[in-house]
């Protein structure tokens, strides 16, 4: 078998070549969590330095302890960073600083692909390229939409016109994400409705804190105007669990708890969570999120990502009247550009020919929590 058959060939392209940007003779820091610490696979990190030293990049292999709240690198780290031509996050760490201004001029990456499965599936292996000039155009097209509207099948229903980028914060984030899996936030500050929540509330991989993620007893729906959650509504249990976690998240990081900052959905349909959200929120929050039939909300501070999040599930997203998204499934070709993507990448169009649809949500379970 040649260079290139395998899947684990191809996604060492995909995320060392295509991604990365590394050559023969670069240096890169590939960084893992401490062993044991259950959210990336043990074997990922190390497996990615082998691939990367067989393709003679210059790779050291270190570890960090898992933190519940990192406000900056330490100074080790950054050096590390400094000195290199890239870095490879296998360590929440890298999701927890993708919106902090890094030190260096390097390249850094975080991997949402949390082990080998998923990291040599159609996630992991459709061209990076493909999804980088996807998210651009999805990008494009809603900064020049009139109106954006959301709707799921569970009650959701929200919209407000073309969100103007003027709006749009300065960055989206500094790290680069493998693989590109949704695209710029959507400022929540020009869109008013509801949202269904999919059953939970969410930690947002900003701080990590418990409860991370919030198991809902009964309908949950939240209210907002113009980036201001109004309240819940839905079964007394879950609108007084949302309101005391609410609080709670709110005092404990001294942020304003009524901020509803910002929104956007997954846009690889190779990314796929075969296990229950309530088996592992932490995983789920970072491993979920990048799959077409899923919408998320940062909310609770002025800032992205905020520290809870509202996931929706199956939205469909209209603009100016067109479902670019419906029930879950995301139609590249529905919007411009789209269509000479997949044409320049067939292993593209053939994930969104045939998507994944497993997303650790059952949709029974959570239709007979709504009754």
């Amino acid at each position: 078998m040649t260079l290139g058959e395998r899947p684990i060939d191809r996604a060492a392209a995909n995320l060392l070549s295509h991604c990365a940007g590394l050559k023969t003779g670069n240096r890169l820091i590939v960084i893992s969590e401490t062993e044991g610490g259950g959210y990336y696979d043990d074997c990922l990190a190390p497996a990615v330095a082998g691939m990367a030293r067989e393709r003679g990049i210059r790779t050291t292999l270190c570890s960090v302890p898992f933190q519940d709240a990192v406000e900056d690198l330490d100074d080790e780290i950054a050096e590390l960073i400094s000195e290199s031509d890239c870095t490879i996050f296998f360590a929440r760490l890298g999701d927890q600083v993708r919106f902090r201004d890094l030190r260096s001029g390097s390249r850094a990456v975080v991997s949402y692909a949390l082990d080998m499965d998923m990291l040599t599936s159609p996630f992991g292996t459709a061209h990076y390229h493909a999804f980088t000039a996807l998210k651009t155009a999805i990008d494009q097209h809603l900064a020049t939409a009139r109106e954006v509207h959301v709707t799921c099948p569970n009650g959701t229903d929200f919209t407000g016109p073309g969100p103007g980028w003027h709006k749009k914060p300065k960055q989206d984030v500094t790290i680069v994400r493998f693989p590109m899996s949704v695209f710029a936030p959507v400022p929540a500050a020009e869109f008013t409705g509801r949202v269904a929540m999919a059953g939970f509330l969410m930690g947002t991989g900003s701080r990590y804190y418990e409860p991370y993620g919030r198991q809902l007893s009964g309908r949950l729906i939240a209210h907002f105007t113009r980036g201001q959650l109004n309240g819940f509504s839905g079964a007394p249990e879950a609108v007084a669990a949302a309101n005391a976690h609410y609080d709670d998240i709110a005092a404990r990081f001294g942020i304003d708890r009524n901020v509803v900052h910002s929104w956007h959905a997954g846009i690889h349909p190779g990314c796929a969570f075969n296990h229950p959200v309530e088996s592992n929120f932490l995983r789920w929050s970072g491993g979920a999120f990048g799959n077409p039939r899923i919408l998320h909300f940062h909310t609770c501070g002025a800032y992205a990502p905020g520290e809870i999040s509202w996931n929706v599930l199956d939205p469909t997203i209209r603009v100016d009247g067109v479902a670019v998204w419906e029930d879950g499934r995301l139609y590249p070709d529905r919007v411009p550009g789209g269509e000479d993507i997949l044409a320049r990448y067939p292993c593209a169009a053939a994930a969104f020919e045939n998507p994944a649809r497993d997303v650790g949500i059952s949709d029974t379970a959570l239709r007979a929590s709504y009754a």
